[in-house]
């Protein structure tokens, strides 16, 4: 296990310092002056300049890039060369909003589309029925969601709110129903389909069919041989999509108004304010290392034959 933790941080530490060097460099290559859009409408050379040298424009890439890298080290994010305020200040109230709504969807995600692919694996009845569903639901990317869910529930019945994210927690609740269902349509299909077919996988493995001619009952033979079985790759692919939403919900956060860090990014990303976007992604880097070694503890523990190392 400690093995397993160092090997964890290690990876993690090098993750970061190479996202780092690829968000900083495409940024850096990117057409467009940072100068221009902080000098507003009055550009001049004169100005331009003036702008270069108070935020150190004209220095090297890697002399830049190593300021603010020692910088973080010390704990300092930077600052926005557009707002022109700490980043710690400007991301703070918007990770609240992207945490609720990414945690909101995923327990859809994780509850709705568990319980269709287990029902859909164990009941032949209604399996094809799943399956077009969810299928549907695969198809439809989160923008069409949304328009869809805006113009039915919010438009037409007025039951819920089209903006913002609210305020406390019912408040929020209330607001960020129709993104949270926008945001795990798609992902409540994917997993409910690898759920089902993980499923169906197991029940004609050789030691299920051995359990069921030893005259175990089969709700035993489906709890013990079956669904534990069946874990292993659902947890790892609910994993994922948990850490993917948060790089995902951009479009969801664009359409319904919500200040969040998705819509952020994608702002100061228009505007080459490159500080913010560096924390934002180095973050999302972060929630996915740290995901990932979470499953990877998770399908240890289900299944004992997996070590932590990766060997059998």
């Amino acid at each position: 296990m400690l093995r397993f933790v160092v090997q964890r941080l290690i990876s993690l530490v090098l993750t970061l310092f190479v996202a780092s060097i690829v968000i900083y460099g495409a940024l850096y290559l990117a057409p467009g002056d940072p100068a221009t859009l902080l000098a507003g409408g009055h550009v001049t050379p004169s100005i331009i300049h003036q702008i270069h040298i108070q935020y150190h424009l004209n220095d090297p890439v890697y002399v830049r890039y190593w300021d603010w890298l020692t910088g973080i080290l010390r704990g300092n994010l930077g600052q926005s060369f557009v707002y022109r305020e700490p980043v710690t200040t400007l991301i703070a109230p918007r990770i609240g909003n992207t945490l609720f709504l990414v945690s909101y969807a995923s327990i859809l995600i994780l509850v709705i589309g568990i319980a269709l692919g287990i029902t859909a694996g164990l009941t032949r009845r209604v399996s094809s029925a799943i399956t077009v569903g969810t299928g549907i639901g695969l198809a439809t990317p989160s923008f069409v969601a949304a328009i869809l869910l805006i113009t039915i529930f919010a438009v037409d019945l007025g039951w819920f709110p089209v903006f913002g994210a609210g305020s406390g927690f019912a408040d929020r609740l209330y607001h960020l129903t129709l993104p949270a269902v926008a945001l795990a349509i798609s992902w409540v299909a994917y997993v409910s389909q690898l759920t089902r077919t993980s499923i169906k996988e197991e029940l004609v493995r050789e030691h299920v069919e051995t359990a069921r001619s030893r005259g175990i009952p089969e709700n035993l033979v489906v709890r013990r041989h079956v669904l534990r079985n069946a874990w292993i790759p659902i947890t790892t692919v609910a994993g994922l999509t948990v850490a993917g939403l948060i790089a995902g919900d951009v479009v969801v956060e664009q359409a319904f108004g919500i200040a969040g860090l998705g819509s952020f990014l994608v702002q100061a990303t228009s505007q080459k304010d490159v500080a913010v976007v560096q924390t934002i992604a180095l973050l999302l880097v972060v929630v996915f290392v740290v995901v990932n070694a979470i499953v990877d503890l998770v399908n240890g523990a289900l299944d004992p034959r997996l070590t932590v190392t990766g060997r059998g």
